[in-house]
Order: structure tokens, then C-alpha cells, then sequence
């Protein structure tokens, strides 16, 4: 499911097929506080005794325990130990400690989870404080810009998507030069669009400007805050906070790539993720095994117009070996819904012998019993194409994209 921000700016959005680094708000707030971004006080627990006294520490008039899973509608959700709702407000810690024992340990099922929910491992603890407005408040690299982007609207703590349909002129964006930053007088003139006043104006800019440093330091993709809030006692805060990641940048955020949790991946992820391999799955029962996210999609769309459903799809990327290649079938054939697999690579940096010398390998020590079309184009194909011809294994091969998916198709229907 695509962000609030990244709705508004699709033309923004790199389609891959990878898992991205998936991080749990308090994470998140963590590295904001650590920025110098203005975020609730809060501590993190993984038990109900942890909970109570860190509610304890806390000292705060109010109180709000939010469970920490990788799904959003945690307040409307319901855990499986009767509990209604992932978020609440206490004034008393001891009432912290009891809905943290129906919290920890158990699954909360929520619009963005499957049926069965995620198991609830920590709780947040925070201050809880009176938000007197909302506002929206995001960054994020638009390639129509060629750069970084702002965008804001008065209209915060609800679905900005909505707002954009219906009152289009309360969104606000402002393009930042990569090379010069973000000027001050654009901070002001972001935090006068989003509606603060007096002395809460400067405090907005200097958040926002705080943000945007957050943004180039980490390597963020996006900086999403929703609500962007002013409270009574005249605090700008961030209340709540989503921020995607450049992947590529793994090696310079060490520390924060080594935070991701994987938790609640599909296990087939996680294994997919140790050999380089990029897994995601789908409802039918077509294998698409690829190199590249645009054919991925291609492999998966052509498989649909023609009448079939692909069960998944597994990118093997550029730099390929043959042990990633036997990998990548068992991960295929271990899915009980996959009937039949269509491998479609277009062999640029990948040599097609790799591929097809993987293939025969595969099919021979796992005995594969599903049929198998492979459509192999590119670099060194015709040596690919007599691998798989002498290796005298019943492997269909295509002319084309359109003639694979039909051929893959028509193997399904005549089982």
C-alpha cells in the first residue's frame, strides 16, 4: 500500500520489486528526536512490568500505549485476547500494565494486516499531548523535479489523498534546489501555508527545516509527518511520522539498516533475502521468475491478458550466479499454489548460459514437477538455447513474452 505522500506524488515512486526497509514508529521517532525534531516524550517496552514503569518515568498527565506493528489502523484494530484497538489513553500507569498484558504477545488484526493480524512483541509508551490543530507535512523526492519537494496543507490528520480531490487549493508544494537547501524564507512561507501563527510560525519553519536536514543525512526517500501538530501549551510536534529510505544508500546508514525488522515478513522474504533474491507474492498460480522490476511487471501482466494468474514473482537481479538461480527454483517450488513457472530474462549484464546452465541444474536435483517455459533473450542466448535443448529435460521454450505467457497459460488449463 502506497503512502499519503506518495499517492499525491506518484511520478515520484520507483516501482521495484524488492522489500523495502521497513522500520516501527518508535524507530522512527528515535531518529527524529536524535535530529533534533521535536517528537513525545516516550519509552519502548516488550513486557506489561516494563510498560508500568515506564509509564512511571514518564510523569505525564496523560498517557497513550500504542502497539508496534508494521500495518497502519491500529486504533480501530482488535487483538485476538478481546482487547479493541492497538491505541489508548490513561491517565493511571497501572492501566498501562494491564492493557499492555492483553497487548504483548497477542495479534491485532487491523484493515492493513491479513485476517490472523501480526503478534504484538513491543508496546510505545508516551506522553500523550493535546493537539489544538493539525496540519500535513511531508518531503520526498519527485523525479519531475529532478530533486526534493515539500508539500503541506492546513488539512492534517486525515487521508491528504481525499483532501487533494476535493480541496486541491490547500495543498501546497515547493521545490528545493538539492544544491542549495532549503532557504529559509521557503520554510516560512511553508509554515505560513500550513496555517501557524506569531511566534509558532518561526517554530514551524525551524521544524520543518530540522526535517529536511533529517531527510539528506539519512538518505530518505520520504519524511511523511501526519499530524504536523500545534499544541495548547503552543508546541509544534510531530506527532506521528513515516519515513521510506534510498536502499541504495545501505552502506552509508549502517546503523539504521541494521534497525529493519523483518519480523513480520513472509518467511519465503526473508530466505529470498539471503541469496540476493527479490520475492513477492501474489494469488495465482503462474511462477514469474524475472530479472529486472519492469519485467517483472510485464511477465505479470501479459500472464493476466492472457487469461492466467501469477502466483508470485522472483527477481534475480543483474550480477547472477548458477547458486542463485537453484535457489530461486526451490524458493518457486516450495509454494504449494505455483502449477507452473515462466521464466522470462533478458539477458543485458546477465548471461543467458548462467540462467539456462541454473536451470538444468535445478530441474535435475529438485525434480521439478511442474511445467516449466522459459523465454531467454540477450547475451549469449544462443548457447543458453543449446543448454537447455541437450540437457533433454521437458522444458517449453518461447519465441517471445507473448508467446511464454500463453504457453505457460495453456500448461495450467490442461492439468
Amino acid at each position: 500500500m502506497l503512502s499519503v505522500a506518495k499517492e499525491l506524488y506518484l511520478s515520484a515512486v520507483q516501482l521495484t520489486p524488492r522489500r523495502w526497509l521497513n522500520l516501527q514508529e518508535y524507530q522512527s521517532k528515535k531518529i527524529m528526536a536524535d535530529h533534533g525534531v521535536a517528537v513525545q516524550r516516550f519509552f519502548v517496552a516488550d513486557s506489561a512490568n516494563d510498560a508500568l514503569e515506564a509509564a512511571q518515568r514518564l510523569k505525564a498527565k496523560e498517557i497513550v500505549l500504542k502497539a508496534q506493528i508494521l500495518a497502519g489502523g491500529r486504533g480501530k484494530g482488535i487483538f485476538n485476547s478481546g482487547l479493541k484497538g492497538g491505541v489508548h489513553l490513561t491517565k493511571d500507569p497501572k492501566t498501562v500494565e494491564q492493557l499492555a498484558k492483553q497487548m504483548i504477545g497477542y495479534n491485532l488484526s487491523t484493515k492493513q494486516t491479513s485476517k490472523d493480524g501480526v503478534t504484538v512483541k513491543k508496546v510505545m509508551v508516551a506522553e500523550a499531548l493535546d493537539i489544538s490543530r493539525e496540519t500535513y507535512f511531508a518531503i520526498l523526492m519527485d523525479r519531475a523535479c529532478n530533486g526534493p519537494v515539500m508539500v503541506g496543507s492546513p488539512q492534517g490528520g486525515v487521508d491528504i489523498e481525499e483532501v487533494a480531490v476535493t480541496s486541491p487549493e490547500l495543498i501546497f508544494k515547493e521545490e528545493i534546489d538539492i544544491f542549495e537547501g532549503i532557504k529559509d524564507h521557503q520554510a516560512l512561507q511553508m509554515a505560513k501555508n500550513l496555517g501557524f501563527q506569531g511566534a509558532l510560525q518561526q517554530q514551524a519553519a525551524d521544524q520543518i527545516k530540522k526535517l529536511y536536514n533529517l531527510f539528506l543525512e539519512i538518505d530518505a526517500t520520504q519524511v511523511e509527518v501526519n499530524p504536523f501538530g500545534e499544541t495548547p501549551e503552543g508546541q509544534v510536534v510531530c506527532f506521528d511520522a513515516k519515513i521510506n529510505f534510498d536502499d541504495n544508500a545501505e552502506f552509508r546508514q549502517k546503523e539504521i539498516f541494521a534497525m529493519d525488522d523483518k519480523s513480520e515478513n513472509e518467511p519465503i522474504e526473508n530466505e529470498a533475502a539471503k541469496y540476493d533474491l527479490k520475492y513477492i507474492g501474489l494469488d495465482g498460480n503462474i511462477a514469474c521468475f524475472v530479472n529486472g522490476a519492469g519485467l517483472a511487471m510485464a511477465t505479470c501482466d501479459i500472464i493476466s491478458l492472457n487469461g492466467g494468474k501469477p502466483a508470485n514473482f522472483l527477481d534475480l537481479g543483474g550480477g547472477v550466479k548458477e547458486a542463485q538461480v537453484y535457489q530461486a527454483f526451490k524458493l518457486l517450488t516450495a509454494d504449494p499454489k505455483v502449477e507452473a513457472i515462466l521464466v522470462n530474462i533478458f539477458g543485458g549484464i546477465v548471461n543467458c548460459a548462467i540462467i539456462a546452465n541454473g536451470i538444468t541444474k535445478a530441474c535435475q536435483e529438485l525434480e521439478l514437477k511442474v511445467p516449466l517455459v522459459v523465454r531467454l533473450e540477450g547475451t549469449n542466448v544462443q548457447e543458453a538455447q543449446r543448454i537447455l535443448s541437450d540437457s533433454g529435460l521437458p522444458i517449453t521454450s518461447a519465441n517471445d513474452l507473448e508467446d511464454a505467457a500463453k504457453k505457460a497459460v495453456a500448461s495450467v488449463a490442461k492439468k
